[in-house]
């Protein structure tokens, strides 16, 4: 359960044990992720640049469109590789295919472009998909370290190194997909962001879960406007008292949460199924990198969305199906 009663009893808890019952298909899509035809395909390569191109007096178009210089960051965050090493390798790579009339961006075009991309939700969701059904969403948030200078020299220069980070908000459904996610500065707190994540989120919603820092009553009136008959379930702050000024469906878990104990409480309302936002911010953290590579704000934010769009593509080539033995 993602909020433990009695935690400094646990460690005498066994560990549950889980097996898959996939693990052929699910070991093949962990294969697929390196690959780089996933990123690279036909309609990409045949619109990879723009041989047209006019010129008005005032400067002339792109050459590039916004697809490629979105592929070409899309393996930069896989690879892991600065701006000039991600140009060199995709050269090469074009180079090897064949296709000797294209080039890659160059590195200052990518870093440019990058703020101009105007990615506004994570892509590669399954909306072109069949309806499956209602969605359940989990909210959370996680830090990412901004592009700063090692700890060594925080140490030595005395520089504060809690002022170098961000803070990623995503809204993830049990499929593991991320439907919302925004970057904002560190001081900006978790509710404050709702708003526009519920704006991305374009699928019905029966569940919405999240911690204890969501509990006010803006959180409630904004998700009931957003998700009218989706079921809310936030675990009421220690100090929270009945009051009928508060949300009505606020003081409905304030009540059952009284009446049922914690541990009854989160599994008649399924709060386990706010897991999945903390493994979210554990996979972008793992796959994608715990930092940020770009120094501009605004670059920053279309990194971080590009970066929960890799993790769709992930999801969409495969997850574990695993089921617990013991």
């Amino acid at each position: 359960m993602p909020h433990k009663l009695n935690l400094s009893k646990r460690h005498h808890f066994k560990k549950h044990t889980y097996r898959q019952s996939d693990y052929a298909k699910y070991n093949q899509s962990l294969r697929d992720r390196g690959r780089i035809d996933i990123w690279l395909s036909d309609e990409i390569m045949d619109n990879w640049q723009i041989e047209q191109r006019t010129y008005d007096g005032t400067g002339s178009s792109p050459k590039f469109p916004d697809s490629t210089i979105m592929t070409c960051h899309y393996l930069r965050l896989i690879f892991k590789q600065p701006l000039r090493q991600t140009q060199g390798f995709i050269d090469s790579f074009l180079k090897e295919m064949g296709h000797t009339e294209l080039v890659c961006p160059d590195y200052s075009s990518l870093s440019k472009r990058l703020s101009q991309l105007g990615v506004k939700t994570p892509a590669f969701k399954f909306t072109d998909k069949p309806d499956e059904g209602l969605a359940a969403i989990a909210i959370d948030s996680t830090g990412l370290k901004e592009f700063c200078k090692g700890e060594w020299h925080q140490e030595k220069h005395r520089i504060n190194a809690k002022r170098s980070w961000k803070k990623a908000h995503f809204g993830v459904g049990e499929n593991h997909i991320i439907h919302a996610a925004a970057l904002t500065e560190k001081s900006t707190m978790d509710f404050q962001v709702l708003d526009e994540l519920c704006e991305q989120i374009d699928i019905e919603v029966e569940h919405i879960s999240a911690d204890k820092m969501y509990d006010t009553d803006a959180v409630y009136e904004t998700l009931s406007n957003a998700f009218p008959e989706a079921d809310i379930v936030i675990p009421p702050k220690d100090n929270l008292y009945a009051d009928e000024a508060h949300h009505g469906k606020r003081m409905s878990n304030l009540v059952a949460y009284s009446a049922l104990g914690p541990m009854r409480w989160q599994k008649e309302k399924r709060y386990g199924k706010r897991n999945v936002s903390e493994n979210a911010m554990h996979r972008y953290q793992c796959i994608i990198g715990p930092k940020l590579h770009s120094r501009e704000f605004n670059n920053q934010q279309q990194e971080m969305m590009l970066g929960a769009s890799i993790l769709n593509r992930f999801t969409q080539l495969g997850m574990p199906d695993s089921y617990r033995v013991a």
